[in-house]
């Protein structure tokens, strides 16, 4: 839908708006209530020590005053919960010679289909989540729209999702009889399994599919390298002129894809002449599922040829494919640092857009607007809570969505059909307003709580870290991403950046200026710290420039040490670990204003 057919949000709801808001809300938090008050979460975590004594004196009520009392008891004994009370019970789905009676209504009724695995961006490890089916037009149905686009004039579509999974959970009865596989995967991976039903069991002979309308076949989600993933994605899409929508995940995949191509554009040009797959490393396994589906096309590659790798014009990836319409990558908060390089491939009539506000726990939100690919729609499907981030961080600070108010800043909670009850997800949100056609609440991401570098006695937050490099972009030029670790290399510390530019720097002195740009910013946005320079607690930002291509290097470093699978792996603002911050700082190319 065009932008300017999308009506604005409504800063505040009319009383009809705000009666079936609270209706719907009440309805579906009723209805979670119902579904998992029996589950073993529920009934034998400690967290819900009151929640439980709450039912217990409800008894028998008929259906409309229990409804009535299941709410009360809800918003006055379940306490704000973190993964420290879900993980002993997620944890039960690892412990060796479990059985099917063990994990059965853990969370919610039944088994989980897949264990979704985080990306561990704000923490050493990962967290696993159950994930459940439900019933059809769910959000995961939404999301795997994202994930499976149709385009709308016949053409192609490059889906680059990762099937893989980083193990398998082999439930088993009482007599050793395996009843059910459950594979721990990323969410988006778990998701399109879910949607499609292509249970593990079915992978020897999904492997040799592909799907209606797919530039790639099945198999090419089976690569486990990051390297050789994508390029194999774009290998096949390469050779299609008509492909109409690329979906990656995340906007930063995008870019790293496209980059992977232009590094091996002859390599991708020849094999798509002679039809004779390239000896990747790591494809070794598919091979003898993609080569029938290759055939020789030189007249698409002299076509390409001709084109040429034209990198540095814009618009370039529109000559490759002109039929290309849609690009989907999330790109809000600070991942839209990438933004000018994608609008830079693909030129100014190309849309991007964003899959939407996801999360491993949950999809909170489709986009509203796909001009803004920073303001998201909530769904329905789970209950969102809102906690004031003003307030004490309890339950007693909780608003419910149809009485947040527009323009301040809550931190999201969550309550799921997968059974997670008031969940801190750790999200910052600004309330933008409401949906005027139903009222649904309109989000704009801020930042993640509490990922902040204190130095010297000042916290700086995410956001304002974030906004004071990319406030020094009129001396590094546009920034491709960031990161930020503490510089200890002399004393006091200082907040040092880890920085990757899109083109290379000038030769003049204009971006030794970059350093005081992002002091100045820092200063404007949080008088701790210039309070801190001026005690000389606190060392002013350096910046030093990364080599082309690093933070891709990152993610695919990371991703095949993880073991979970390509395109969920984001570099975080605050970069803490040893391992990684070593890893960052051999790559370093210069210092400016040093």
């Amino acid at each position: 839908m065009p932008s300017s057919r999308i009506p604005e949000p409504i800063a505040v709801l009319s009383p009809e708006l705000f009666d079936r808001l609270k209706e719907r809300t009440e309805g579906t938090l009723v209805s979670l209530i119902k579904t998992n008050k029996n589950t073993r979460y529920a009934c034998e975590s400690p967290v819900f020590g009151e929640f439980r004594s709450a039912l217990s004196a409800i008894g028998n009520a008929d259906d409309e005053v229990q409804d009535d009392r299941l709410l009360e008891s809800y918003r006055t004994s379940i306490p704000l919960t973190t993964y420290d009370s879900y993980e002993p019970f997620v944890n039960k789905f690892f412990d060796r010679n479990c059985r099917d009676t063990d994990l059965k209504d853990m969370f919610s009724p039944g088994l989980p289909y897949f264990m979704a695995v985080s990306s561990a961006t704000s923490s050493k490890n990962a967290k696993f989540f159950a994930k459940y089916r439900h019933a059809p037009g769910t959000s995961y149905e939404k999301v795997d729209k994202g994930a499976n686009p149709v385009s709308d004039t016949g053409g192609k579509n490059c889906i680059v999702y990762s099937l893989n999974y980083r193990e398998l959970v082999d439930v088993r009865d009482d007599e050793g009889t395996t009843v059910k596989k459950i594979p721990v995967t990323l969410m988006s991976a778990g998701s399109i399994r879910m949607q499609n039903g292509m249970d593990v069991e079915k992978d020897p002979w999904m492997i040799k599919l592909t799907a209606p309308r797919a530039t790639s076949p099945v198999a090419v989600s089976f690569i486990r390298g990051y390297r050789p993933f994508l390029l194999m994605h774009v290998l096949f899409a390469l050779a299609d002129p008509q492909l109409e929508t690329i979906n990656t995940l995340f906007g930063t995949v995008f870019v790293d894809m496209i980059r992977y191509m232009e590094e091996e554009w002859d390599t991708l040009l020849n094999s798509i002449e002679t039809g004779e797959l390239p000896d990747w490393e790591g494809v070794e396994h598919v091979r003898e599922y993609l080569e029938p589906k290759f055939p020789p096309r030189p007249e698409r590659a002299a076509h390409l040829r001709a084109i040429g790798k034209a990198t540095k014009q814009a618009g370039w990836l529109v000559r490759i494919w002109p039929m290309l319409k849609v690009v989907i990558g999330i790109a809000s908060g600070v991942f839209s640092a990438v933004i000018p390089k994608m609008r830079h491939y693909l030129g100014p009539d190309v849309l991007m857009q964003s899959l939407g506000f996801t999360a491993s726990e949950t999809y909170i939100g489709m986009v509203y607007n796909p001009s803004n690919l920073n303001l998201f729609k909530v769904a329905c499907d789970d209950i969102i809570e809102y906690l004031d981030v003003t307030k004490e961080e309890s339950a007693s600070s909780i608003v419910p969505a149809y009485e947040i108010e527009s323009g301040r800043r809550y931190e999201i909670v969550i309550t799921t059909r997968d059974g997670m009850w008031r969940y801190r997800l750790g999200d910052i949100i600004e309330a933008a307003g409401f949906d005027p056609e139903d009222g649904a609440p309109i989000l704009r991401y801020v930042e993640r709580r509490n990922v902040a570098i204190r130095l010297g006695g000042a916290m700086t937050s995410e956001k304002q870290l974030a906004d004071a490099i990319f406030a020094a972009q009129d001396a590094l030029g546009p920034i491709v991403e960031f990161t930020v670790v503490v510089d200890d290399r002399t004393m006091p510390p200082s907040f040092g950046y880890l920085v990757e530019v899109q083109r290379e720097l000038p030769t003049d002195s204009s971006a030794d200026q970059a350093p005081a740009q992002v002091q100045a910013d820092l200063c404007r946005s949080n008088p701790n710290i210039k309070r801190s320079l001026e005690l000389r607690t606190i060392g002013s930002p350096t910046v030093r420039i990364v080599k082309p291509g690093t933070f891709r290097d990152y993610r695919r470093w990371k991703i095949e040490a993880s073991n979970t699978g390509s395109g969920q792996m984001k570099v975080p603002v605050v970069m803490w670990d040893p391992a990684a911050q070593e890893w960052m700082l051999e790559r370093i190319e210069r210092e400016v204003g040093a």
